[in-house]
């Protein structure tokens, strides 16, 4: 077996085709669009190169014949916060078998000690956690755009090696032809209707103003849960927004108010998945008319519900009930949906998986996230789940 890390545009290539090989005979799996996997190992299009670094390999058999490939990154903003400093793996694709998966890990994890890590979360993004983030262990059903997607046997691979849970990620389908639940949409219209509150879609023409409040809402609502929380930043949200355009609805952002202060947002996308299993991740003239097409003839019929999140004053008082109805009205203005994917939800927020089930969806999907210690023999800490608080009066 040889190992050859990715440093040139032949490399870079063999790094974008080994899931090509391993997936060639699955008709389930999705090839994400090659310019989008590098622009991840990009410095000028990955804003997380500023505070952090990623390096990736491939691997080949001694017949030549590429069996596997895997990236390590550190992002400095967040490794130290942990017992000890943590690094991370992802785009980790290989054949079934244990030695080619135990040399790849080991490599990454040379690397990352050689960069003063001293423990590995896997599989990761070298970026924001709503993208190809977690194993999939269950649920291997169509993968919606950027969600984790695997062959069953990936599991023991990581966990013959030694990772651990370290946190559990679930993600729910809502079937958008039927009725919310008679008591959630009470629940909702309570709260839509009350006058210190107002909900609002996303707009281009006020994109500025949006994004300045979803940064807002979401830096307050994640810190207070989400270990070694880094705050995002305008920015990124506009750069995410920009390169989405092409297929973002206005009515799949939305926004809360309370007495004109943002307090909840969500954020939803058409699951372009259902276009790009038709171009084997590539995007030339070809493939961009056929692009055009496929999305005239509202091929992308399911969405996912990419996140959620409300200021912790406000939770459980039936704000995202709200938010949920006006998701589900704009759906039933769109004939062509049929269904929501939300994913993805962690085992670390209880109270949003009860809203996901309270408002209908049922759980379709299950993914790990891992962690592996370089020292065997520490204490580990699996990642903390928290007490739900008391329920608040409902009407």
């Amino acid at each position: 077996m040889k190992i050859t890390r990715v440093t040139d545009k032949k490399s870079r290539k063999a790094f974008l085709e080994v899931p090509k090989i391993l997936y060639r005979d699955d008709p389930t799996w999705v090839c994400p669009l090659d310019k989008e996997i590098e622009s991840v190992f990009d410095p000028e299009q990955n804003v997380y190169f500023a505070h952090g670094e990623a390096v990736r390999w491939i691997m080949h058999d001694d017949t030549g014949r590429l069996t596997g490939r895997i990236a390590a990154f550190i992002d400095r903003n967040t490794a130290y916060g942990y017992d000890q400093p943590t690094g991370g793996i992802g785009f980790f694709e290989c054949i079934n078998d244990l030695g080619t998966a135990h040399l790849l890990f080991d490599t990454a994890k040379q690397w990352l000690q050689e960069k003063g890590m001293e423990a590995m979360d896997g599989p990761i993004n070298f970026g924001e956690t709503d993208k190809y983030w977690g194993l999939l262990v269950e649920g291997f059903t169509h993968p919606s755009y950027e969600i984790a997607y695997n062959p069953l046997y990936y599991r023991e691979l990581f966990e013959s090696y030694g990772f651990r849970t370290y946190y559990r990620q679930e993600g729910f389908h809502l079937d958008v032809k039927k009725d919310l639940p008679p008591r959630f949409e009470k629940i909702a219209r309570w709260v839509a209707q009350k006058p210190e509150y107002e909900f609002r879609h996303f707009e281009w023409k006020k994109m500025d103003q949006y994004v300045r409040d979803f940064a807002a809402v979401f830096n307050v609502a994640w810190a207070t849960f989400k270990e070694n929380f880094e705050p995002l930043e305008p920015e990124y949200i506009r750069k995410t927004l920009k390169k989405a355009r092409a297929i973002i609805d206005e009515e799949f952002i939305w926004l809360a108010y309370h007495q004109g202060e943002p307090i909840a947002i969500y954020l939803m996308y058409p699951d372009v998945n259902l276009i790009l299993k038709h171009l084997n991740g590539r995007l030339n003239l070809p493939a961009m008319l056929k692009f055009l097409y496929l999305r005239q003839r509202k091929t992308m019929t399911r969405a996912r519900g990419v996140l959620m999140g409300v200021i912790p004053r406000f939770q459980g008082l039936g704000v995202e009930a709200g938010i949920i109805l006006h998701v589900a009205d704009a759906m039933k203005r769109k004939p062509h949906s049929t269904e929501i994917e939300f994913s993805w939800v962690g085992d670390f927020n209880p109270k949003m998986r009860k809203i996901f089930l309270g408002v209908g969806s049922v759980s379709a999907k299950h993914y790990i996230t891992y962690r592996y210690l370089f020292n065997r023999n520490a204490p580990y800490k699996r990642y903390p789940i928290p007490e739900e608080g008391e329920k608040k009066k409902e009407p």
